[in-house]
């Protein structure tokens, strides 16, 4: 039996819980944290933490972060001192120096830090052929509604057409929108870079679904072209 430990309990939280609770394929929950303990419903009281510096009492084989990023910045270190960790916001992994302590800790503990796959369509394909790669593009289209513009000066209602929100390097719009590009992120790790993989987000009010399009130009004169339309809930779904 593997024992996943949960960080966060939105509605990716919540739904990994509800797949997990039963044992099924050999896996078993260890234990769940939220910020807000108010919020865990049936969560039986002994798979609660409440603490999560105290999460080795609970003897996980992996942890799972589905809250925030900063969770990989403050407790990622300590997690892969003792289990596998994957953390499903992977902007946090943008950050060169945070990625590779984690990497190097894990190594010598004899652990893995994973990188989901999330939305990327062909996530295997991309990375075996990242030595090929000449040029990776990726773009999103969303609703402004389920676009967190926290860290920037722009107004969902403001937005009244379809809106270039950002061009450029992925390196750079991770740190503008954190809960909505770990996609973006997972493709740049997982072909030429943060630096070269170009990212796009384009806001359109009249989207009823989100789009992930991925275009990779190759060395040899190859081309891969993929789009992936889902609607709109959840983490990245209307607000």
């Amino acid at each position: 039996m593997r024992r996943i430990g949960l960080v966060g309990f939105g509605f990716v939280g919540a739904g990994l819980y509800q797949a997990l609770r039963d044992g099924a394929h050999g896996l078993d929950v260890a234990f769940v944290y939220n910020r807000s303990g108010g919020r865990l419903g049936d969560v039986p009281p002994a798979l609660v933490l409440d603490d999560l510096s105290d999460f080795a009492r609970f003897a996980p084989d992996l942890i799972v972060e589905c809250a925030h990023p900063a969770i990989t910045v403050a407790h990622g270190a300590a997690f892969l001192e003792r289990a596998d960790y994957m953390p499903l916001s992977v902007t946090a992994l943008a950050d060169d120096v945070l990625r590779e302590k984690l990497l190097a800790i894990a190594e010598s503990h004899g652990h893995r830090l994973l990188v989901p796959r999330g939305a990327l369509v062909g996530t295997d394909g991309l990375f075996s052929w990242r030595h090929m790669w000449r040029d990776v593009a990726i773009t999103f289209r969303k609703h402004p509604r389920s676009i967190d513009f926290a860290l920037t000066e722009w107004k969902p209602e403001q937005i009244t057409g379809v809106t270039v929100i950002y061009d450029g390097p992925v390196r750079g719009i991770a740190k503008l929108f954190p809960r909505n590009v770990n996609t973006m992120v997972t493709c740049a790790l997982a072909t030429i870079g943060l630096d070269r993989c170009h990212g796009r987000m384009i806001a359109d009010p009249s989207l009823q679904y989100a789009a992930a399009e991925v275009e990779a130009w190759g060395t040899d004169g190859s081309y891969l072209s993929t789009t992936k339309r889902q609607p709109m809930v959840g983490v990245s779904g209307r607000k």
